[in-house]
């Protein structure tokens, strides 16, 4: 962490500010204390800060962070107890409305605007990326029921799909959302599967195909929507891994559309997602604007109405709670590597990344988003679908 000389003059001014009671009867409905002394307590280093958050609610929140305005040791554990408060609900949430309305009105998630979250984030740096994630690079949540290493949650989870899909050699399998190729190399290695990966980030093509060898594993740079037009490819299986939170709710029709035209007939599809609690929330602010551009999570009830028209739905499986240890793991491996790192990425860049792995283990640790794995047929699987033990 860097100095901060404004500290001391801050924390003598906090006292005076005229929103310092308001701050602090907030904060202890969560039992959190300005400049206190435990790990999870908000450390102020410019006393604007207060107003900021205050107004701004969780665009300021993030934002003065990154400005170096306050710190916390366990800025995760601070956001859990936040969310269970509810403190969210008691602070200003500006231009919230118009982001509802915008993305009730606009397509967010567009063709056109679809490769943007390539362009600003998977394709920040792939020496980022290895650095933090484990050696398959699979950048979604690790399933932890019997790991006890990030490495083996991942391969855990890795299983955990081909097992659900039911692979077999031979098999084909796309994956919407193919990312680095995690899934496809797993199933090609140890099911003997041939794939094809559908990915918006020139970065993860380039970078799978030199880590794929000879695997019977392909990759497109391609949008969901303009693969397989008409039909023409029917694959045994599909999987989509975390890429769901890019499509939007204007285009839930159009995505379950082309997996079932994607899919044999007596074929299964698996779908990982994060996923919100209430269906008319709006992603956070902050995400959105620096992280996950054109960001949307979908909640039960919208991923029921978007895909029951075109699949049966054979098994609904949440492990939320995972994926907090998943970014505990990420952070601890990204906090490691950051003396390399930062000969290609600037300090504020290393507040704005840890922001947003400990922010989001918090969202997680207080069960405020969920990660689903749901399991779809088209026509019903025979003699009844099974979820695998493991």
């Amino acid at each position: 962490m860097s100095a901060h000389p404004q500290s001391h003059a801050a924390s003598e001014f906090l006292l005076e500010h005229p929103l310092h009671d308001s701050f602090c009867e907030l904060l202890a409905r969560a039992d959190i204390v300005p400049n206190g002394s435990r790990p999870w307590d908000i450390q102020i280093h410019n006393p604007h800060a207060i107003e900021r958050i205050l107004s701004e609610g969780s665009l300021g929140l993030g934002e003065s962070h990154v400005e170096g305005w306050w710190d916390c040791e366990q800025l995760d554990e601070m956001v859990c107890r936040a969310l269970r408060a509810r403190l969210d609900e008691s602070v200003a949430r500006p231009g919230l409305l118009i982001s509802i309305l915008k993305a009730k009105v606009i397509n967010l998630q567009s063709v056109r605007r679809a490769w943007q979250v390539g362009r600003q984030h998977y394709d920040l740096g792939n020496d980022l990326f290895e650095a933090m994630l484990d050696p398959y690079m699979a950048y979604s949540c690790g399933y932890w029921r019997k790991a006890e290493t990030l490495e083996q949650a991942q391969q855990d989870k890795l299983d955990l799909v081909c097992q659900k899909l039911q692979l077999k050699p031979g098999m084909t399998l796309l994956d919407i959302g193919c990312g680095w190729g995690s899934l496809m190399r797993f199933a090609a290695e140890h099911y003997g599967v041939q794939c094809t990966g559908l990915t918006v980030s020139k970065e993860q093509a380039h970078w799978g195909m030199n880590h794929c060898g000879n695997l019977p594993v392909k990759f497109e740079f391609t949008d969901y929507r303009l693969f397989n037009p008409e039909g023409r490819q029917r694959f045994d299986r599909i999987a989509s891994i975390g890429m769901f939170e890019h499509v939007g709710h204007k285009n839930y029709s159009t995505y379950f559309q082309m997996a079932k035209r994607s899919l044999k007939a007596d074929g299964l599809m698996l779908l990982h997602t994060i996923g919100k609690n209430d269906p008319g929330r709006a992603i956070d602010p902050w995400i959105e604007r620096h992280i996950f551009p054109n960001g949307a999570l979908p909640s039960a009830s919208e991923l029921i109405q978007a895909s029951e028209p075109w699949f049966i739905l054979e098994d609904w499986h949440n492990f939320g709670a995972d994926y907090d240890k998943t970014l505990m793991a990420w952070q601890d491996r990204f906090e490691k590597a950051w003396p390399r790192l930062q000969q290609h990425y600037d300090e504020r860049f290393y507040r704005m990344w840890r922001y947003y792995l400990l922010v989001c283990a918090g969202t997680f640790r207080a069960r405020d988003n969920q990660l689903w794995q749901l399991v779809l047929s088209p026509n019903g699987h025979t003699g009844g679908y099974r979820r695998p033990k493991i």
